[in-house]
């Protein structure tokens, strides 16, 4: 967290992002705020002990001003809050800091995921995914990949796309019985429909699902997207099966969403190579802020597995997507 300690007394103050915020009552009857405040460098646990109605009660998704002093609570830092208030214009806040962002521009990524499927041999899937991306490309810029798990930040889809197509290209390298472009084409469409699962709030980060996302959801409303577009612009059937199919059992198994299973060896590939992202990106949140040779908390995410930071590798980076040009 980027809050700055003013005083000898540990007292900090910031700038944050209300990621939560629920009225909840102590064990004496006294009513408190139970929070999750976080910036670009993080988040953190936040309690408000002393809540009164009428008090300001922070809203999700907002940034607020905050004063308090951080401690740990069952070996996990928590920041009681003494004081909370509103931003103001005159505060003249850099929402940069504090609205967790993808360390790359989106226009960049966007772009290198265009230039991939340019160098595309096989005319077919270039039409479709050029076509896909022609309507829908605009739309993914500054976009989260999820509500609240891996890559729920500004500009996190393209984030994730990116990295997943460029994991695609490196096992393709390893293996060549994969077809390398119809794998590269299902990384690049199979979250792309997030863009219509999500309603965004004011500062761009997921604040709910819209009634389309909740009752079809990304996988089959990117199926549907595929099919209506090969259509459009006349890409063979058995091609844009191939494709659908993808997109529809990309999260492995139906309890995990999946309409289908991976059924031929790319579906497969493309579906470990998503969770292996995922997976990736949860761990390194939970380490963020751990001391080498300490465990992160449980995550319910992962099987509520404890991970463990050995300290022989820096944790502050994401994927490498480009090493010289970051946003």
């Amino acid at each position: 967290m980027n809050l700055k300690e003013i005083d000898h007394n540990g007292t900090v103050e910031g700038f944050v992002l209300v990621k939560s915020c629920e009225k909840k009552n102590a064990k004496n009857g006294s009513v408190y705020l139970d929070m999750r405040l976080c910036d670009n460098s993080g988040e953190i646990v936040a309690k408000s002990w002393d809540f009164r109605e009428g008090n300001f009660l922070p809203e999700v998704n907002s940034i607020v001003k905050v004063r308090g002093v951080i401690s740990d609570y069952n070996n996990v830092p928590q920041l009681r809050v003494d004081r909370v208030r509103q931003v103001y214009d005159s505060d003249n806040v850099d929402m940069s800091l504090i609205i967790p962002s993808s360390e790359y521009d989106s226009g960049f990524m966007l772009e290198s995921i265009r230039s991939r499927v340019n160098s595309f041999n096989n005319e077919q899937l270039k039409k479709l995914v050029t076509a896909m991306l022609d309507e829908y490309g605009d739309r993914m810029l500054g976009c989260p990949a999820a509500f609240r798990l891996h890559h729920a930040i500004r500009g996190g889809l393209l984030m994730h796309t990116l990295t997943v197509a460029k994991l695609c290209d490196c096992v393709s390298d390893i293996y060549p019985s994969i077809d390398r472009e119809l794998l590269i084409s299902g990384a690049i469409l199979h979250d792309l429909c997030k863009i219509d699962e999500f309603n965004l709030s004011p500062v761009g980060l997921a604040q709910s699902y819209t009634v389309e996302g909740s009752l079809i959801g990304h996988l089959v409303m990117g199926a549907i997207a595929v099919d209506r577009v090969a259509r459009e612009n006349d890409i063979d059937r058995d091609t844009v099966i191939l494709i659908e199919h993808m997109l529809i059992s990309h999260h492995g198994e139906p309890e995990y969403g999946a309409a289908s299973r991976p059924l031929f060896l790319e579906a497969e590939v493309l579906s470990a190579l998503d969770s292996l992202d995922a997976n990736i990106y949860e761990i390194e949140n939970a380490l963020n802020g751990v001391d080498a040779g300490s465990f992160s908390t449980k995550q319910w995410a992962l099987d509520d597995r404890k991970f463990y930071n050995h300290g022989r590798t820096e944790l502050s980076t994401r994927a490498i997507l480009d090493n010289t040009q970051k946003g």
